[in-house]
């Protein structure tokens, strides 16, 4: 159960960074309307992960501790970074940072999901392997949306700079 334990800490962790990531990003985008939304809502996801893995995780014996709550997930708003310049970043490149690092965040969490689905369709854990198969697809839709905004983002912000 050691391995399993690695992966499910490793998996509960991520799923809280998320879902803080998407909270805070979606504050500090909050006039990006769609995006602020989105965000929030999919944060969701992430915090229902977290309390699912707990949930499991204490079943097999293991205490991850408190899934994180809506409240106190906002850190103080950020202050805009200058850049080499001394001048402030433009907001349209803070945003694509932010669905960057957020993309990265989901990303890692994805491969900890198929991790946890391998090693228990290996080993016949079914409990777990039912965590995965309905965790995951969720983590891939997060995934996706933050490639699309990317991709919708990306070509008038860099080229108007």
């Amino acid at each position: 159960m050691k391995g399993f334990t690695i992966v499910l800490r490793a998996l509960h962790r991520g799923e809280g960074d998320l879902a803080r990531a998407l909270v805070t990003a979606a504050e500090h985008h909050r006039n990006e309307h769609e995006f602020h939304h989105v965000a929030t809502d999919v944060a969701r996801w992430s915090r229902e992960h977290v309390r699912r893995l707990a949930a499991v995780a204490a079943d097999c014996g293991l205490d991850l501790g408190d899934a994180p709550e809506a409240a106190g997930l906002l850190p103080a708003r950020r202050r805009e970074e200058p850049d080499v310049t001394g001048h402030h970043a433009e907001p349209g490149l803070l945003l694509l940072r932010d669905l960057r690092d957020l993309h990265l965040h989901a990303a890692e969490n994805s491969l900890h999901w198929e991790m946890l689905a391998q090693a228990a369709q290996a080993a016949r854990e079914q409990q777990l392997l039912a965590l995965a198969t309905a965790c995951h697809p969720q983590t891939l839709r997060q995934m996706r949306w933050t490639n699309t905004m990317i991709k919708t983002l990306a070509p008038q912000t860099i080229t108007s700079l």
